[in-house]
């Protein structure tokens, strides 16, 4: 790698607002505002929307949709092809 070209990694608290969740991991991001971490130092802090911690796929409390409604509604619109009958 060239240097001075790339953008300096540090470790950064990320904080899901949805759930309350807070994770150190190291990112190029920087932050104006700082936390203090479990280990007694001080981090950048970045909120986030959404993240592992609160995402319906991840924590298994996604909704199943209604799939047959849905292929039935497109049958419906644009017919079955005459191969698939």
């Amino acid at each position: 790698m060239r240097p001075g070209i790339h953008p300096d990694s540090r470790p950064v608290v990320f904080r899901d607002r949805a759930s309350g969740q807070s994770f150190l991991i190291r990112s190029t991001l920087d932050s104006a505002r700082t936390i203090e971490w479990e280990d007694g130092h001080t981090y950048p802090l970045v909120d986030v929307e959404i993240s592992s911690a609160s995402h319906p796929f991840h924590t298994g409390t996604s909704r199943v949709l209604d799939t047959a409604g849905r292929v039935e509604r497109f049958e419906r619109r644009y017919g079955r092809t005459a191969a698939a009958r």
